[in-house]
């Protein structure tokens, strides 16, 4: 289970993978230092300035949010199916 450690809530994007590698339209904005991920099936993810997700990459099971420390610029991109919600938060 993630918890929030008195982080800010800032944007928040959804992708919709169906099978293939989905990134998330808009890169993280300059504030950003993390994302807090939840999805409400199981699916893989990685983050990258053009990622592209594989089954190798970091497991992320259903309705287990997590929060990433992530780098400005960069995009999160998912492979499986299902709905995930990518939440930006600074301190």
């Amino acid at each position: 289970m993630s918890f929030n450690y008195g982080l800010k809530p800032g944007t928040t994007q959804r992708v919709s993978p169906s099978g293939s590698s989905a990134a998330t339209a808009a890169k993280f904005g300059t504030q950003t230092e993390y994302v807090r991920v939840a999805s409400d099936a199981d699916l893989h993810i990685v983050f990258a300035v053009s990622p592209t997700a594989t089954a190798n990459d970091i497991f992320l099971p259903a309705d287990q949010p997590e929060i990433f420390k992530v780098s400005p610029g960069e995009k999160m991109a998912a492979l499986g199916s299902g709905n995930v919600s990518v939440t930006e938060m600074s301190a």
